[in-house]
C-alpha cells in the first residue's frame, strides 16, 4: 500500500491550441512519467503519447523482474525511442517528432527512488524551502553554460534555448541519464515539461511548492501561476511527497 502522496496536472497554456505534453501516473504510486512532444501538432502529440505508452507498458510487464533499475529503465526508454522511429517510418510527414521524457519510479527492492530522463523536461527536489534541479537539461544552451560560455542568466531569453541535443524519436540514446535520487523526510518531488519552467523561476516554483501542502493545490497553483505569467507553453506538472515530514516529540 502506498503510504505517500502524487498528484498531476497538464494544461495546453494560453497560446497553443493543441497539448502536445503527456504524463502518467501509475495508480499505485509505483511510477510516474512526463513527456513533452515535438514536431508539429500530430507528431507532437504522437510522439510524447508514444513514448508514456509505451513505458508504462514496459515497466507494468517487467516491474517484478530481477533485473536492476537502471537498466529496466534504459530498456523502457529503449523502447519507447523504437515504438517512435516506427510511427516516423510509416508517417514519412512524421518524420521529425519527438519527446523529451523524464520516469522517476519507486521500486520496493530500491533504497531509493530512480530517475531517467531525455531532453529537458525535469525532475527537482524541494528541501527545507530550497530548490534544487536533479536533471540536467540535454540542451544547446545547458552545454554552453557548462562550458561557461553563457551564464544562466544570458540563457533565459537565448533565440537557441529550445534546441535540445537529445530526444526520444532519434537512432543514439546513449545520452539518457539514469540516476538514483536522495530522498529524505520532508521532501517534495517535482517533475515537469519546460512549459512550467520557461514562466517560472526556481524562486516562485518553491514558494508554490512549499505554501500548497497538499500535491493537488501545489500542481494547480503552479500550473495557473506559470498561466499568469504568460501560459505560452503546454505545462504539466507532477508531485510527489515519497517521505512524510519527519516527528518532532
Amino acid at each position: 500500500m502506498v503510504e505517500y502522496q502524487f498528484s498531476g496536472l497538464t494544461d495546453p497554456g494560453l497560446i497553443r491550441v493543441s497539448n502536445q505534453d503527456d504524463y502518467y501516473i501509475d495508480p499505485e504510486g509505483r511510477f510516474f512519467i512526463v513527456a513533452d512532444g515535438m514536431g508539429g501538432h500530430a507528431g507532437g502529440q504522437e510522439a510524447s503519447r508514444l513514448a508514456t505508452a509505451s513505458i508504462k507498458t514496459f515497466l507494468n510487464h517487467h516491474w517484478q523482474d530481477s533485473r536492476p533499475t537502471d537498466e529496466l529503465l534504459k530498456q523502457a526508454l529503449g523502447a519507447a525511442n523504437r515504438a517512435i522511429l516506427h510511427e516516423q517510418r510509416l508517417y514519412p510527414d512524421r518524420s521529425d517528432m519527438g519527446t523529451t521524457v523524464v520516469v522517476l519510479t519507486f521500486r520496493p527492492q530500491d533504497a531509493q527512488p530512480w530517475c531517467a530522463h531525455v531532453g529537458d523536461s525535469r525532475l527537482y527536489r524541494l528541501r527545507d524551502h530550497s530548490l534544487e534541479q536533479l536533471t540536467e537539461d540535454h540542451t544547446w544552451i545547458a552545454k554552453a553554460i557548462r562550458q561557461g560560455d553563457l551564464s544562466p542568466d544570458q540563457s533565459r531569453n537565448h533565440p537557441w534555448r529550445h534546441v535540445l541535443s537529445h530526444c526520444l524519436g532519434r537512432e543514439d540514446l546513449a545520452q539518457a541519464q539514469v540516476q538514483p535520487i536522495q530522498v529524505q523526510p520532508g521532501d517534495r518531488l517535482l517533475m515537469c515539461s519546460d512549459g512550467l519552467t520557461e514562466e517560472l523561476s526556481d524562486q516562485l516554483i518553491a514558494k508554490h511548492l512549499t505554501a500548497h501542502q497538499p500535491c493537488e493545490a501545489a500542481a494547480t497553483a503552479l500550473v495557473n501561476s506559470a498561466k499568469e505569467h504568460g501560459g505560452r507553453d503546454n505545462i504539466t506538472v507532477i508531485i510527489v511527497n515519497p517521505m512524510p515530514p519527519a516527528m518532532t516529540a
